[in-house]
């Protein structure tokens, strides 16, 4: 027996001696690593003549092949040794009482949501809905934003690839405005909607996100004036904030969809005035574009960030907190299943 077929002998034999994983990885380098013993010899194939180099490489790399697969067969048996050893100790008693269960909680935006939607269902608001991916005319032609607007720009708006039907720009909408439009076109008035959901814009801090959620709403009738709109929104924020006290205060705005327009602020904590939305009563121009008679029909219309309102209620301050998906955040400001309303 010649040197190379020994070394494969004692190889094969020791491999099946071995009771570890760790035995087999050294073994493993001893006879395949760096300075193993066929690596060695496989070194010593530039001494040889071309002949001989041709011969005792072919024998050494057959050996080396049958050494890789005899490892790789062990290291499975050992493996699947090992797990039925396992298997064999660590039982499990079902008789034994349940162990402690985390509770889940709800997140304070599904929160915050839920007691938007419910405060206004009680005035008589009824939820709508549209598509987060929207077409130019439904985000910013229809609601009378020019050509020109900032809105437009791509530092502020997700563009996507053009509608392949007619070309149109396609946007992931800058707010839930769009969902007023598809309900004005496809619905009569009188009409009385919220519409909450996602929306997109290009900024991020500790106060502004790429994506963020809104509610807006929605009034068209033949009597709407801005006494019904104050009215509404004074109501609403002093039950969601739960303070029946709580001042508010209407300054002048401008916004291309509504005319006149406001910004409104409310007095919190006895410190300071805070922005947390805007509304007006609709523009003609938006009625004209819904193909309702503005000289027949007015109405009204506001929207607020769900992420703001719930900051200032539950006293958070980074915005980014809200999409880290940290359970133990979670945990903390969110809220038992049983409070959702």
């Amino acid at each position: 027996m010649n040197k190379i077929e020994q070394l494969r002998h004692n190889f094969l034999a020791d491999i099946e001696k071995i009771s570890t994983l760790q035995e087999l990885e050294e073994l493993r380098v001893a006879a395949l690593g760096k300075k193993g013993e066929l690596t060695l010899l496989m070194k010593e194939l530039g001494q040889k003549t071309p002949e001989e180099r041709r011969t005792i490489g072919a024998e050494l790399n057959a050996v080396k092949e049958t050494l890789t697969n005899a490892l790789d067969q062990r290291k499975t048996q050992l493996e699947v040794d090992s797990l039925n050893a396992r298997l064999a100790i660590e039982t499990l008693d079902v008789t034994l009482p349940p162990r402690p269960v985390l509770k889940g909680t709800i997140h304070p935006l599904s929160h915050v949501m839920d007691q938007a939607i419910h405060i206004f269902g009680q005035v008589g608001f009824v939820v709508a809905e549209g598509p987060d991916i929207e077409e130019d005319f439904y985000n910013f032609t229809a609601l009378n934003i020019p050509l020109e607007h900032p809105a437009r720009q791509e530092q502020d708006t997700f563009y996507l690839p053009p509608s392949s039907a007619d070309g149109q720009p396609v946007v992931l909408r800058t707010h839930t405005s769009p969902v007023q439009i598809r309900t004005m076109l496809n619905e009569k008035p009188p009409l009385r909607i919220i519409a909450p959901g996602r929306t997109y814009r290009s900024d991020s801090d500790a106060t502004h996100s790429p994506m963020f959620h809104q509610i807006e709403g929605l009034v068209v009738d033949t009597k709407t004036h801005m006494g019904h709109l104050k009215g509404c929104l004074e109501e609403f924020c002093r039950h969601f904030f739960e303070d029946p006290n709580l001042k508010l205060r209407f300054r002048p705005g401008y916004f291309p969809f509504t005319e006149p327009s406001a910004e409104v602020d409310i007095w919190w904590k006895g410190n300071s005035w805070l922005e947390i939305l805007g509304c007006g009563m609709v523009h003609p121009n938006v009625l004209r574009n819904c193909n309702i008679d503005p000289d027949v029909y007015q109405g009204f219309a506001f929207g607020m960030g769900l992420e703001r309102i719930a900051m200032l209620k539950y006293g958070i301050e980074d915005l980014r907190l809200f999409f880290e998906s940290d359970l133990r955040w979670v945990g903390y400001y969110g809220f038992e299943p049983e409070s959702r309303e």
